[in-house]
């Protein structure tokens, strides 16, 4: 990245466009650099063995010095889940986060032994001055508590993030700070962040007080019989309102899956979620009547190693099911995942429950972000000169930036931009200038960025193709062959019923060998080359396949 100029205002986005997840930037002034989230995204399934992936931190590094505090606006994993990684990589001097965000953000922070002691709460009251900078805060509706937009000045203007948001005007918890959004807009904003994620869908979001009635209504409906209920553990106001019901109808609740016990744990210490009464364990909960307990659990994804599926397939340790119990999947699928939860649906149905999922006849679930008509309202409220659409793939951006010229903002004041690009303000002004290399960083295990391209090629390879190995024992110093390769492989052919194939790569290696060996210079990467050069073709005509060759060569030497 160039120098930054004396007097100018640069946003740097590092993850969150053109995708859901990773989400994280940057306003910088002169030597202050702010930074707004810190979210991972989860590997699609072409990244085999892959744990995380996350924005690149080579420009947070370049810059350390001028960092000075990384603000989160709520807690959920696309915008908190990269701070452990963060701080392996650089210094940040302080994180503000809300309270549910800073107790999630602790327990991250714990499970991988760091020590970090400069993690503050901010409310909607506080404000942070720096040199340059100044922040405020205003209190949004989202699926977790305490979610935030925040509002950002600089020598050069405004900026407004939403953070991700909702309207809701009857919400399970406090209403969003629709005054305070419009008196910023008010007081005048050069430039909006706002999330795109339901951008292409029409009119307003459900309230979250019409799923607590639907799920109401099931509770009123099955009252003797056991329910199990799938959610995302991060919905808190889903929890909170699923604890209510149990609470007026009499029921326990027993909590499978870490990620939902973690989160309980901390919505109840934090007052989010009341009765905690209610819980018990899995032996209690064997011992109650069907209609005296409800089973609250990960899975509504279809996750293979989530309670829900385990319980689905009979291998619950805990839990096995019973043919008058009712599943309630309290979710809607994340793209790509529709074929997984179909899967553990199946299962279910084919062990008799009754299986209620979100449909258009069963509102049981709505989303933590805004539609077409809400992201309407957020500009309004605004007023921004500039909008800049944010969290969302391409089309999301592109039709949240349509919905900002239908409300008056000139198309050219809009930027659909990419991860890595810059945008500058001066005066009040806003242009596009440049951009810095915003690659993909995966971590794999303990490892991060270790893991390249050429790593995940040969993963796909293995995974389709296979592994072939071809063991010689030769002797350098007499330049012989001893005995014929050794041939064995892994995810490639079964080799008890491929003993003419076998046989044939078997001669190919050997002569190949051989050949090799007549030559007084040669080496072993030389042999192991002349391996991998003839097998390739030969095998893909044989087989239509690209095995991996891994040739291994040993020198046994004898007198």
């Amino acid at each position: 990245m160039k120098t930054n100029k004396p007097n100018e205002t640069k946003i740097i986005v590092l993850g969150g466009l053109g995708e859901i997840g990773k989400n994280m930037y940057c306003v910088m002034h002169e030597n202050e650099i702010i930074i707004i989230d810190a979210g991972v995204s989860f590997p699609e399934g072409e990244l085999l063995g892959i744990d995380y992936v996350l924005p690149d931190y080579t420009f947070l590094k370049q810059n350390q010095e001028k960092i000075k505090a990384l603000i989160i606006t709520h807690g959920h994993e696309d915008h908190i889940g990269g701070i452990p990684f963060l701080l392996q990589t650089v210094d940040v001097p302080a994180i503000y986060a809300p309270n549910q965000a800073k107790e999630l953000i602790a327990l991250k922070l714990a499970d991988r032994n760091i020590r970090y002691n400069n993690l503050f709460v901010y409310t909607d009251d506080t404000k942070l001055k720096f040199k340059n900078i100044e922040v405020e805060f205003f209190r949004t509706t989202h699926s977790i508590p305490d979610s935030h937009g925040i509002c950002i000045r600089t020598p050069n203007g405004t900026i407004v993030t939403t953070g991700d948001f909702k309207f809701d005007l009857t919400p399970i918890g406090p209403m969003a700070d629709l005054h305070k959004m419009a008196e910023i807009g008010k007081r005048g904003v050069d430039l909006l962040i706002s999330d795109s994620t339901n951008a292409l869908n029409e009119g307003m979001s459900i309230s979250e007080s019409k799923v607590d009635g639907v799920l109401s209504d099931i509770f009123d409906r099955y009252q003797t019989q056991r329910i199990i209920i799938a959610t995302f553990a991060s919905n808190i106001y889903r929890l909170k309102h699923i604890f209510e019901t149990c609470f007026k109808h009499n029921r326990k609740i027993c909590v499978f899956g870490r990620s939902m016990e973690n989160n309980i744990d901390i919505s109840i210490k934090g007052g989010y979620i009341n009765h905690k009464e209610l819980l018990v364990s899995p032996e209690e909960a064997n011992n109650l009547k069907p209609g005296e307990v409800a089973i609250l659990c990960t899975g509504s994804q279809g996750e293979p190693l989530a309670a829900l599926s385990r319980i689905a397939d009979g291998t619950h340790k805990q839990i096995k099911l019973r043919p008058d119990d009712i599943v309630i999947f309290s979710s809607s699928a994340i793209p790509g995942n529709a074929l997984s939860i179909s899967k553990t649906v199946n299962k279910l149905y084919l062990q008799g429950v009754k299986v209620f999922t979100n449909t258009s006849l069963s509102d049981l679930h709505t989303s933590g972000h805004a539609n077409i008509e809400e992201l309407k309202l957020m500009i309004r409220l605004i007023n921004p000169t500039y909008l800049m659409p944010f969290h969302g793939d391409y089309r999301m951006l592109k039709n949240h930036a349509n919905i900002g010229i239908e409300c008056g903002i000139p198309k050219e004041n809009t930027f659909v931009i990419q991860n890595g690009d810059i945008l500058t303000m001066v005066k009040g002004k806003i242009f596009k200038d440049g951009n810095i290399p915003a690659p993909d960083v995966y971590v794999d295990g303990n490892r991060i960025g270790e893991v390249g391209g050429a790593v995940l090629r040969d993963r796909k390879i293995m995974a389709n193709d296979g592994i072939l190995v071809v063991i010689a024992n030769i002797n350098m110093k007499k330049r012989e062959l001893l005995i014929k390769p050794n041939i064995t492989t892994r995810g490639f052919i079964l080799i008890n019923e491929n003993e003419e194939l076998l046989h044939k790569i078997e001669v190919i290696a050997t002569n190949s060998i051989k050949e090799k060996l007549k030559d007084p210079t040669v080496t072993f990467a030389d042999i192991k080359s002349q391996i991998m050069t003839d097998l390739i073709p030969n095998v893909y005509n044989l087989t239509g396949r690209k095995p991996i060759i891994l040739p291994v060569i040993l020198d046994i030497k004898k007198d």
